[in-house]
């Protein structure tokens, strides 16, 4: 794995000071290792995707949907590959991991469909005034820097890539250092397609790497996904060059479940929104809000059903929950825990690492957790959920909004009035309605307050890799 960067078109050996050692979480040990880029060759890569702009933005739209069509067709080709180095270096049980490969081939495909959408570039703008015309024209951002997170490898990756090459942009991507590898796969599928040397580049590292890209002068918009004090970090890098950003942060999002509900479907909802991908989601619904008269039953079965989910190695047993990605993740979660007997909440279930090899931790339920508890207010990124408990629609909208995070929620009731209401009245980006969070690429993502700043998915994805230029011609 010494030739882990793809940079104009070639695979390059890093020549960065740090060693990345790729891990398997469920047990707790390496198994690849890759020396990171270099800053100097950051500045290559950066070069690279400068010097095949010109070209690929003139390249014709059907032509690039295309390739996209080729990334998409590719990555269904290695197909059990990719799955089971998911399960392998993130943890994720297999249906989870199929899941996320198939995102990734929906988004690719769709950007295709958008692209070819593009040769209308010019639309004409009435102007009140005399004597003049206008004109809009959408264009390419430029170079973009794409920095993605560990525990959406691929997806997160495709959601980005895909609608960035869809504009004509050429890219710098850069994986988590905890999951090198499966993005790996984007360099392979480009040189099986031919993608024009420079389009698409890829360097590994670590932080100094990271920041080596943010900061580049080189780029005209970053692209970063991932936690709330590095994107401050990136906020800062992009505004000494006055570059735009598109940040996707975190989040401690509530599920809001009201005592018209059916409990079963409440309990499936709730267990899904917290143990899907062991917790580590930025849209992991943690805050569980739950109406008095049905909130005695609800926790009682929520206990039982986490209790009786099962853990494990997702190569080697049939497992609903797999451990966390990273010792680091494994350490702050269990600092949660701690932290949680300090305050003295009620524990229902877990609240515990699991005494077996690698980077496991128990689903956890705390009841009646108090609003200043750290708990309810941080994002910790694990299978840890909180409950309270409310009386009325009013309490229940103001509680869930009473966050500094504003990214998803979800609304369990059968008063589908009464669910639309809501849905209004969150202030986030995304709401699911009795449902476990199905994300869809025509669909956006992002979130408002501090979960982020632009959005992700659907045309208001291909959007933010596009500039407006108007012209304005005298006719006199």
């Amino acid at each position: 794995m010494t030739t882990s960067h793809y940079i104009a078109g070639r695979w390059v050996e890093g020549q960065g000071s740090d060693c990345i050692s790729v891990n398997d979480p469920a047990l707790g040990q390496p198994f690849a290792e890759l020396m990171a880029a270099s800053v100097e060759q950051v500045d290559q890569a950066v070069a690279a995707a400068r010097t095949a702009l010109p070209a690929w933005k003139s390249t014709g739209a059907s032509e690039r949907a295309a390739y996209l069509r080729g990334f998409a067709e590719q990555l269904g080709q290695r197909r059990e590959a990719l799955i089971t180095l998911q399960m392998r270096n993130n943890g994720k049980p297999r249906h989870e991991a199929e899941i996320d490969l198939d995102d990734a081939i929906a988004t690719f495909g769709y950007y295709a469909e958008l692209a070819e959408q593009l040769p209308v570039k010019n639309r004409d703008v009435p102007l009140a005034a005399p004597g003049f015309t206008a004109r809009t024209r959408l264009e390419p951002v430029g170079v973009v820097g794409l920095i993605v997170p560990w525990n959406f490898p691929l997806v997160t990756s495709a959601w980005k890539l895909a609608p960035a090459l869809a504009a004509g942009c050429t890219v710098v991507l850069k994986p988590s250092e905890v999951t090198p590898l499966v993005e790996q796969a984007y360099g392979q599928i480009a040189d099986t397609l031919g993608l024009p040397a420079g389009v698409l580049n890829i360097v590994n590292g670590k932080a100094e790497t990271g920041a080596a890209l943010s900061s580049h002068h080189g780029l005209d918009k970053l692209s970063f996904t991932g936690s709330n004090s590095v994107g401050s970090q990136v906020m800062r890098s992009a505004s000494a060059q006055c570059r735009p950003v598109t940040l996707e942060l975190g989040g401690k999002s509530a599920i809001v479940v009201f005592d018209d509900c059916d409990v079963d479907q409440a309990v499936e909802w709730i267990v899904a929104g917290i143990s899907w991908n062991a917790g580590q989601m930025c849209s992991a619904t943690s805050r569980l809000l739950v109406q008095d008269g049905i909130a005695d039953a609800l926790l009682q079965r929520l206990q039982a059903a986490l209790e009786n989910l099962r853990v494990g190695n997702p190569l080697t047993e049939e497992v609903e929950m797999g451990p966390l990605t990273s010792q680091a993740q494994w350490l702050k979660v269990a600092s949660y825990f701690a932290t949680a007997r300090e305050e003295g909440l009620q524990c229902l279930a877990g609240g515990k690492a699991l005494d077996r090899d690698g980077w496991f931790v128990s689903p956890t339920l705390y009841a009646d957790v108090p609003k200043d508890s750290r708990l309810w207010a941080e994002e910790i990124f694990g299978p840890v959920l909180c409950a309270r408990r409310f009386a009325t629609e009013q309490q229940a909208i103001a509680e869930a909004n009473d966050s500094r995070f504003g990214l998803v929620a979800t609304v369990c009731t059968a008063d589908l009035e009464r669910a639309e209401r809501v849905a209004d009245a969150l202030e986030v980006g995304h709401v699911w309605i009795n449902s476990v969070q199905a994300v869809f690429v025509e669909t956006s993502w992002g979130g408002t307050k501090g979960s982020g700043i632009g959005r992700e998915l659907g045309p208001w994805g291909l959007s933010g890799y596009q500039s407006v230029k108007h012209v304005t011609r005298c006719l006199g």
